[in-house]
């Protein structure tokens, strides 16, 4: 499993080069962005949880609307440290200049598999996701009849170290970084395999045993459709994390 995840990062770093190959000459817009999300995931058995993420991004810090994502499922857990979750999302995509107005819908579905470690200080969460992305077809700022299709491929590992302890628990804080490649697949997709890639480093607190929150920078590099137009997004990032368990406690067994 690690040689085939060594191997997709691997080819992911060249398609953009491949893909540039093939367009005008290679344009990058830098622009900022401000992202809040939430994420919950709540046990109610040993076998399943279910799973809601919302998200509010604006763009020029706080100026206008960029995205907004409520994405609903469910979790098995194969083992306390792997989980596969199922579910569906809805997106709301305000356009990227200020001119135009039309909002573009989109319907996904997606799965994920996740895994968690820890070796001594170091935590470590990695998950692979698979998207099927329906977009509203948008034309001349105006939204038109039907969707295109295309899968996404996303794969993400993260760090955390505990500052002030030897573990993270409630009252320690701690560093975070993670790293989120982003690739495009389907009949739809010409210039664009490489979608995105997000780089994170900041600065977490656990609040609680069941909360914490996430605060810092991350680095969104993206391409366009048209292979040649790339965004280079600078964004300020907030993630809450909320997990909690709806299980009975298991009774103490009896003895005399």
């Amino acid at each position: 499993m690690k040689q085939i995840l060594r191997l997709a990062f691997a080819l992911t770093l060249l398609l953009p080069f491949q893909s540039q190959a093939q367009t005008a000459e290679k344009k990058v817009t830098d622009r900022s962005q401000s992202w809040l999300g939430y994420f919950n995931q709540t046990r109610i058995s040993d076998k399943f949880s279910l799973w809601l993420d919302l998200h509010a991004r604006r763009n020029d810090f706080l100026d206008r609307w960029a995205t907004t994502i409520v994405r609903p499922g469910i979790t098995y857990h194969i083992s306390d440290h792997t989980r596969f979750t199922v579910g569906y999302a809805y997106a709301s995509h305000w356009p990227a200049s200020a001119e135009q107005e039309t909002v573009r819908p989109e319907h996904r579905l997606w799965q994920q598999i996740n895994w968690s470690g820890k070796s001594k200080r170091l935590q470590t969460n990695q998950w692979v996701r698979l998207e099927e992305r329906f977009n509203r077809n948008n034309a001349n700022d105006e939204l038109q009849e039907g969707y295109h299709f295309n899968f996404r491929a996303r794969y993400m590992i993260g760090l955390m170290v505990p500052l002030s302890a030897d573990a993270i628990a409630p009252g320690v804080p701690f560093l975070v970084f993670n790293d989120e490649i982003h690739v495009n697949f389907g009949k739809e997709i010409v210039y664009n395999y490489f979608d995105q890639n997000r780089l994170f480093g900041g600065i977490g607190y656990q609040f609680t045993k069941s909360f914490n929150a996430q605060l810092g920078y991350m680095n969104v590099f993206q391409q366009t459709a048209a292979g040649n137009q790339f965004f280079n997004t600078h964004t300020l990032r907030l993630f809450l994390f909320h997990n909690l368990d709806l299980r009975k406690p298991k009774a103490e067994p009896v003895t005399n």
